[in-house]
């Protein structure tokens, strides 16, 4: 059993050593013969069609300079004109007494010639695919080990639009792109501070994919930082290719339906909460930005809440919530007064409900259900669709379904009613997320209600509010300002004070720089107490 034991541990890091990843060429140092180190490009990478290479031979005899790129990831005019010819340019200005060897052309070509902005020295053969893979062009200079990566990122990328996933009233009408440069450009647009400091790493063993993290430094807390940093850095996988695994692998705990880390494309929500003292995580590829610490708050709010009137955007946050709780509880309340609490029912409603189920062969329970699922599937049915059709069959579906199903006697008139008042409602969450936590929930407070009835539902009620209460994100209690008591804090919480009234930070994510608006007119110094630099 050991023998077989200590084999199958070779044969697992075998595995993971054959798997191909950048790490696996970290301290390979390229040769000084550049037929081989092109030769080595190539069949690393497979002969790929998209890998372009051009070799030139300057009018000095055994000199070449090669220059290699990915067709598509670069801006094609800056590899032409600011990289290829001024780099010819520069060597044909060379006498031809010097001695015209690699390392000389190297370094003419760092110190004179290249006019790119971005301009790195390679050593070893992570760094040039690291580059390559990135958009770089990569210069090759034959008798030297080193070369150079000139910054021609570029290629077709999506433009700045509006916002699709969350709908824009009021307010700026530019949302995050795909691209990481561009989503830290638009945040540095709203927030024009040097102390808007931006760490990046590369996360996934194949993918390399470039993950950021933003903050104000002198506001946040460097615990909260220092936190994402490390669950970040303990992040082993093959690639990343959203920001849902990021997600999914810093999260406090698994053993939830709520959502513990904030996500949205609008830049002016992101640059609020940064404000806050909150720590942006961006990662290439989406347009959806991670935001860390969160509360459970945080998803029944809006940025239309402080671009109206803060007696507006009150009444909105108020009907967010009771929505929330109507699209948990009224089909559970549905059920359990059918079964158990008839007596909670006006004379004249009860007669009607039991002349409307009187043909229905299922039980309230059962009814309930089948509408919810319907439901469920006509929504889901209506996302994957086309635009064009999508909303039509969700609408047109719903209602034809809902009218033939109480025509044939399937389920009454009520439960439709019911059904359909709970979708409406689960509808008005500004946060697509805490619509789906509540639509699970939805279905197992049915089985509670049908069980036992109101107490059912209140033993739910009991366990779901504990469990928040338990729920951290980033070490912040995922239900503050309520539990903790924050009063402070619930100046923005189930109602919106004023601007003037609301002076401080939430105290739980920020304590060291709590003051953001101050009456006597003196500007809040963020760098005063704190230090300059990096960690």
């Amino acid at each position: 059993m050991t023998g077989t034991s200590n084999s199958q541990k070779r044969s697992k890091k075998m595995q993971q050593k054959d798997q191909p990843y950048f790490g696996s060429f970290e301290n390979e140092q390229m040769d000084c013969d550049i037929k081989k180190n092109l030769k080595k490009l190539k069949e690393d990478l497979g002969n790929s069609n998209d890998l372009v290479t051009r070799e030139i031979v300057s009018g000095t005899p055994n000199l070449t300079v090669a220059f290699v790129y990915i067709d598509g990831l670069t801006d094609t005019t800056s590899v032409s004109e600011f990289t290829i010819q001024t780099v010819m340019d520069e060597i044909g200005k060379i006498p031809s007494k010097e001695e015209l060897h690699g390392e000389y052309i190297l370094n003419v070509l760092k110190e004179k010639s290249f006019t790119i902005g971005e301009l790195n020295v390679l050593t070893d053969w992570k760094m040039v695919y690291q580059h390559l893979i990135s958009g770089d062009t990569i210069v090759f200079i034959d008798g030297c080990a080193e070369g150079i990566a000139a910054g021609t990122k570029g290629g077709e990328r999506r433009s700045v639009s509006e916002p699709t996933a969350q709908t824009v009233i009021r307010g700026p009408r530019e949302g995050f792109t795909e691209s990481i440069r561009t989503n830290t450009a638009l945040l540095r647009r709203k927030i024009k501070s040097p102390y808007l400091w931006l760490e990046e790493t590369q996360i996934g063993r194949v993918t390399q994919t470039d993950v950021g993290i933003m903050y104000i430094h002198g506001i946040v807390e460097e615990e909260i930082v220092q936190e994402v940093r490390e669950r970040l850095g303990s992040i082993d996988i093959d690639g990343i290719l959203e920001s849902g695994y990021i997600e999914e692998l810093i999260e406090t705990t698994h053993v939830t339906l709520f959502p513990t880390i904030y996500n949205s494309e609008r830049p002016d929500v992101i640059a609020a909460n940064l404000l806050e003292g909150r720590v942006a995580i961006l990662v290439d590829g989406t347009p959806f930005v991670l935001l860390v610490p969160t509360t459970f708050n945080m998803f029944f709010q809006s940025a239309e809440d402080y671009y109206q009137r803060f007696d507006v955007g009150s009444l909105i946050r108020v009907l967010r919530y009771i929505s929330f709780v109507i699209g948990l509880l009224l089909p559970s309340f549905y059920v359990a007064i059918i079964n158990f609490h008839q007596e909670m029912i006006p004379t004249s409603w009860l007669l009607k409900l039991a002349v409307q189920r009187e043909g229905v062969p299922f039980p309230a329970v059962v009814e309930t259900f089948i509408m919810e699922l319907i439901f469920e599937v006509l929504r889901e049915a209506g996302v994957r669709m086309p635009r064009t059709v999508g909303s039509t069959i969700s609408i047109v579906g719903g209602l034809v379904l809902g009218e033939a199903a109480v025509e044939a006697g399937i389920v009454s008139a009520a439960a439709v009613i019911v059904v359909s008042l709970t979708a409406i409602a689960s509808f008005v969450s500004p946060t697509y997320n805490m619509g789906i936590a509540a639509r699970m929930l939805r279905f197992i407070l049915l089985i509670f209600a049908s069980i036992l009835g109101m107490y059912g539902i209140s033993i739910f009620l009991l366990l779901l509010v504990l469990h928040l209460c338990s729920l951290k994100s980033i070490k912040v209690p995922y239900m503050a300002p309520y539990a903790p008591l924050v009063t402070s804090d619930m100046k923005d919480s189930f109602f919106r004070f004023p601007f003037s009234k609301m002076k401080k930070r939430p105290k739980l994510i920020n304590q060291k720089n709590p003051v953001r608006f101050r009456s006597d007119g003196q500007p809040e110094n963020y760098s005063a107490k704190q230090t300059k630099e990096k960690p």
